[in-house]
C-alpha cells in the first residue's frame, strides 16, 4: 500500500526494486522502532522467535545448522543484520544496498565482514 500511495514520488533515478526495498526496509524499521517503545516484549525476544520456532517445531526437519544460523543473525546489531539479509539472501550487489540504506559500500562491505565474523564465532561457541 505504501508503494501503491507514494508511485507519484517514484522518479525513476534508480530500479523499481531498489525504490521498494527502501519502502520495505523503511516499514521494518519504523515497526522495529514501535517494538521498542512497548515495554512487554523486547526486541531481542522478537529477534529470537524464527529460531525459537524452528528449533521447538517437532516436524522441523532441516539441519540444526539453519535454526543456528537464524538464531546468529537475530544476535547481530540492526544494521549489521541488514546487510547482511540483504547480501546474503537476496543476493544484492553493494551498490544497490547503498542506495537504499543510504551508507557507502566501504561501510557495507565492512559491516558485512564484520557479521560474517560474529556469525562464524556463534557456530565456534555452538560446536
Amino acid at each position: 500500500m505504501k508503494a501503491w500511495n507514494a508511485i507519484a514520488t517514484f522518479h525513476g533515478d534508480s530500479k523499481v526494486s531498489t525504490w521498494l526495498s527502501r519502502i520495505a526496509i523503511n516499514e521494518a524499521i519504523d515497526f522495529n522502532r514501535r517494538q521498542k517503545k512497548r515495554p512487554v516484549h523486547s526486541t531481542d525476544e522478537a529477534d529470537m522467535g524464527i529460531a525459537n520456532q524452528l528449533q521447538a517445531d517437532k516436524y522441523f526437519d532441516g539441519e540444526e545448522a539453519e535454526a543456528l544460523l537464524q538464531e546468529a543473525i537475530a544476535n547481530l546489531p540492526e544494521g549489521q543484520r541488514t546487510v547482511f539479509l540483504l547480501r546474503y539472501y537476496d543476493d544484492m550487489k553493494y551498490s544497490e544496498i547503498s542506495r537504499i540504506t543510504g551508507t557507502t559500500e566501504g561501510g557495507l562491505k565492512a559491516s558485512y565482514h564484520i557479521a560474517v565474523k560474529k556469525i562464524t564465532d556463534f557456530f565456534r561457541k555452538h560446536d
